[in-house]
């Protein structure tokens, strides 16, 4: 084995990761751990309580997964399923291990996450969410689910009815504490833990330490070890470029990119990413493109590397993709652009990749394809820098179309510079003859715009759901006057919502289903009244269809609701 790949290896495991998980998560490419995982991987491995405060971004769903997945391994998964068959229920007790999350999107990604980590171990993982098949969640849960990746609410409900059951429970992880405790989850976070026994390892994660998180940490965690991922000071200056951040779901990140790209035409950039299986797949979807791209991680022999950058400074590339471990030292004059195809974990090391565009008093521009939830973290990163990143809007098709054209144009141009048109000259005069010698130009540009592959195909990339920041979430639940001043320059409607306290409907029910399904935030929800059969919830009126239609998908305590706006007169 090349002593590149043992001293990663070695880095893992020398935080007392088993061979098997060692093995994942390098395969996966990741290639040194974070601050965070360094600190909190052999304190869970230890069975102790924590309490980390650490930004989004820093890499905690695997500071958590991997260890959760050893220590669970380590146990008796077999005794457990033995256990729920004897006492005639199903996966409910064999459930092992449970992580609340503030969102559906959260949920699926954490359990994708713990999946790819646990491929081949036997461990089974199963998100349950509000918005999704109750039906179909449950019997997922029957067949069996070793850890269980849940927001609040939806692990309430299946907990009242008894498809899930935390008997068997050894580790709970609550992960984005602060942002569960905005959406109005308090209580049900109290009543989960409170089911759970009481000999449990409880690990909590926060951006932030508002006093009432402190107080659930106080009622529910055991002499927890303490933590807190600080945020690095950057050492160098600050280097002054152009710095721009698209905001993309990660679903449609590698085409948000290539547009990009498009519309940019570096004149050669460096596309930096987390890990080195995101490396080869943008190159090879890159080289799909039409980009000479090739890339640059800690998997590759040393002279392989020496080769592609020789390559790469000698503009034989149009693009290098990158990890950071793999870019450290690396000299790159006449470099147009950087890119962070993922954010980077700190400041610093965002500081460090910026800083390979615009040297030698030349100009460089520095864009970020950055997730919704990762607002905080690029808010942060301006804190340190002490500069403005703006946030812009994808470009649109009629954009792309817009600049190909350009492109087009100018290769015309060029031709037309050129000169030495006499070979061709005869076939235009000849075409002249029969039709307008506008429309035989524009026929012919036509034909060079496609031959650039101007004319191809491109599908829209969907805005993604706005999660609520801190800030708009932070005041979201005071309704009544509060929200009556603040939004008395727009019109309200009222939504009825067929679910009241005969199902044991609460404000943050609705709150958290609302902003869950419509994408707005808490902060554009007012006041909210309750009665037995049905409920009522104020809304901007400019937001309520959308928010109708949003809500045909959702569920309320397991049950499946009407929303729709309340009727002149009455709401029955």
């Amino acid at each position: 084995m090349p002593s590149t790949a043992r001293s990663k290896l070695s880095a893992f495991a020398a935080l007392g990761l088993d061979e098997a998980l060692v093995t994942a998560v390098t395969g996966l490419g990741y290639e040194e751990p974070t601050p965070v995982q360094l600190q909190c991987i052999p304190l869970i491995l230890s069975g102790k309580d924590l309490l980390a405060q650490a930004a989004t971004g820093t890499g905690k769903t695997a500071a958590f997964a991997l260890p959760m997945l050893q220590n669970l391994r380590s146990g008796a998964p077999a005794a457990a399923a033995t256990a729920g068959r004897k006492s005639g229920r199903t996966a409910a007790v064999r459930t092992r291990g449970i992580v609340l999350v503030p969102t559906r999107e959260l949920a699926m990604q954490v359990s994708e996450a713990i999946h790819k980590y646990g491929r081949g171990s036997g461990t089974t993982v199963v998100p349950v969410y509000g918005g999704a098949s109750m039906p179909q969640q449950i019997r997922a849960l029957e067949r069996g689910a070793d850890i269980v990746v849940a927001t609040p609410g939806r692990a309430l409900d299946h907990l009242r009815r008894g498809t899930l059951g935390l008997e068997g429970i050894q580790v709970v992880v609550l992960d984005e504490a602060d942002e569960m405790l905005d959406m109005g989850f308090a209580e049900d976070i109290d009543a989960i833990l409170e089911k759970a026994p009481k000999a449990r390892q409880t690990a909590l994660f926060s951006a932030t330490m508002p006093p009432r998180l402190r107080k659930i940490a106080e009622r529910h965690l055991r002499e927890p070890e303490r933590i807190t991922i600080a945020r690095e000071q950057p050492s160098g200056k600050v280097p002054l470029v152009r710095q721009i951040a698209y905001v993309v779901s990660r679903a449609h990140k590698e085409a948000a990119l290539q547009r990009v790209l498009d519309i940019e035409a570096p004149e050669s950039a460096l596309v930096f990413c987390r890990t080195r299986l995101e490396v080869d797949s943008l190159v090879e979807t890159l080289g799909a493109h039409g980009y000479r791209t090739e890339g640059l991680h800690g998997g590759m022999p040393q002279r392989q590397r020496e080769s592609v950058m020789t390559r790469f400074r000698a503009a034989k590339l149009d693009l290098l993709v990158a990890t950071d471990v793999a870019a450290r030292g690396l000299d790159i004059r006449h470099l147009s652009h950087v890119f962070n195809y993922d954010l980077p974990c700190n400041p610093e090391a965002y500081i460090h990749r910026i800083g390979r565009t615009g040297r030698a008093g030349r100009s460089g521009t520095a864009i970020t394809l950055t997730e919704p939830r990762e607002h905080s973290l690029l808010r942060s990163i301006e804190r340190v820098t002490r500069q403005k990143i703006e946030v812009v809007s994808l470009p649109t098709l009629a954009d792309l179309r817009a600049k190909r054209l350009e492109v087009t144009a100018a290769a015309v141009r060029e031709q037309l510079e050129l000169g030495n048109l006499d070979d061709v000259r005869v076939v235009v005069e000849s075409l002249a003859e029969e039709f307008d010698i506008v429309d035989v130009a524009a026929a012919a540009v036509r034909m060079a715009h496609a031959s650039l592959g101007g004319d191809r195909e491109d599908r829209e990339i969907p805005a993604p759901v706005q999660p609520p920041s801190r800030d708009e979430r932070k005041e979201g639940r005071k309704r009544g006057k509060a929200y009556a001043d603040e939004h008395e320059r727009f019109e309200v409607a009222r939504l009825y919502v067929s679910a009241g306290r005969n199902i044991g409907i609460r404000p943050a029910d609705l709150v958290g289903a609302i902003t869950n399904e419509a994408g707005v935030t808490s902060r554009d929800i007012g006041s909210i009244e309750i009665t037995e059969r049905f409920s009522l919830v104020e809304v901007p009126d400019a937001l309520a269809d959308d928010i109708v239609r949003a809500m045909k998908r959702a569920t309320l305590r397991g049950k499946k609701v009407l929303v729709r706006r309340e009727r002149d007169g009455g709401s029955a």
